[in-house]
């Protein structure tokens, strides 16, 4: 079973968390059309191996936080909330 570090909930089955994307995006929705925002979110290399920072939500608790993750092993090496970014923790 896979198992994924809640920072509030701790150690959990995969099977109770969701991915809402990538943390970092180059445009902000609310400033671009809505070609330029389908062509990042459409018809981006995805798919191109590399550590991104992603959203995750723990479902039982609604609780979002940020999951550092290598894109092609699968491997996570830290999870952390939002806060403890913007306020210079991590």
């Amino acid at each position: 079973m896979k198992l994924l570090t809640c920072p509030i909930n701790g150690t959990r089955p995969i099977s109770e968390f969701i991915c809402g994307g990538e943390l970092e995006l180059e445009l902000d929705p609310q400033a671009c059309s809505d070609e330029e925002w389908a062509a990042q979110v459409f018809n981006r290399p995805h798919n191109t191996p590399c550590v991104k920072r992603e959203w995750w939500c723990h479902v039982p608790s609604v609780t979002w936080f940020i999951v550092e993750r290598d894109t092609g092993s699968d491997r996570i090496f830290k999870t952390y909330l939002y806060s403890d970014l913007v306020e210079g923790r991590v």
